[in-house]
């Protein structure tokens, strides 16, 4: 009978395990979001302590590189990530075949042109070599920049997002674009070539200590469509944990935080 008893409750313990094992409600408001050091880390930490307000608990995931985030993403390690714009996801949807998609926009980081020895447009010389980076969904983003400061001329039947180098049809000053960099290697290259232009992503411009508004020979202007996604795996596109997050991310604390803190290298989607 005391064999019985003990098979009883241990069958009992085992069953209220596996009920336990089986209640994920306590890990449905619990999201991991993966995000870009700077700006985006720090973004997400102001936001934290407003989602547990909202009983959402924010665990953040950081990242030196724009390939991992996504892989882990599709893969479910993650349950967003917060550090692309839209042609990026876009483009590494269309290369892999990820399941992916995004919320909506937080902010825009206009894309700068730095030099260390080359002071303004009008000083540029002939034969100046540009770095960009490898990451071709910018190209397109960083030539329009310099057509619209007048120093190329794109092919009237290209799409400006999606121009390449060899869509250029007009370079009076022989602009040599180099389109062959790590994107978290240009700051390092600011400092050490002189005579070049360097175009840098303003996260790693911010980690390098430069500000894109003051240090910038020229700077995107605020209406870039370039705009900065909480990205999700499609399934997840209606997931109400994550629509907090993107709705705590475009309130009005967290806007006015994005103003003050990056003083206008970060531009939140409704911030003037």
């Amino acid at each position: 009978m005391k064999k019985i008893l003990a098979f009883v409750s241990v069958l009992f313990i085992l069953v209220l395990a596996a009920c336990g094992g089986n209640d994920s409600s306590g890990d449905e408001n619990t999201i991991t979001v993966g995000a870009s050091s700077v700006p985006h880390a720090e973004i997400l930490e102001e936001a934290k302590p407003i989602l547990e307000e909202e009983g959402v608990t924010l665990e953040i995931e950081p990242y030196e590189d724009y390939v991992l985030p996504n892989d882990d993403l599709a893969s479910g390690e993650l349950d967003a990530n917060y550090f692309q714009h839209i042609p990026y996801l876009e483009q590494t949807i269309n290369d892999t075949g990820y399941d992916l998609d995004y919320i909506d926009g937080i902010h825009i980081e206009p894309i700068g042109v730095y030099s260390q020895s080359i002071a303004g447009i009008d000083e540029i010389p002939d034969d100046t070599e540009v770095l960009l980076s490898n990451s071709v969904p910018d190209h397109g983003r960083i030539l329009a920049l310099f057509e619209d400061k007048g120093l190329i001329k794109l092919d009237e039947n290209v799409e400006r997002e999606t121009a390449t180098v060899e869509d250029i049809v007009e370079n009076p000053k022989n602009l040599q674009f180099s389109p062959d960099y790590d994107p978290a290697m240009l700051p390092e290259l600011y400092e050490t070539e002189e005579n070049t232009l360097v175009v840098i992503n303003t996260n790693y411009a911010i980690g390098a200590e430069l500000n894109p508004v003051d240090d910038a020979i020229f700077i995107e202007g605020k209406e870039s469509q370039y705009v900065n996604v909480i990205a999700v795996k499609t399934e997840d596109k209606d997931n109400e944990a994550l629509n907090t997050l993107v709705e705590v991310l475009q309130s009005e604390e967290i806007q006015d935080f994005i103003l003050k803190e990056y003083e206008g290298a970060v531009v939140p989607v409704s911030g003037e």
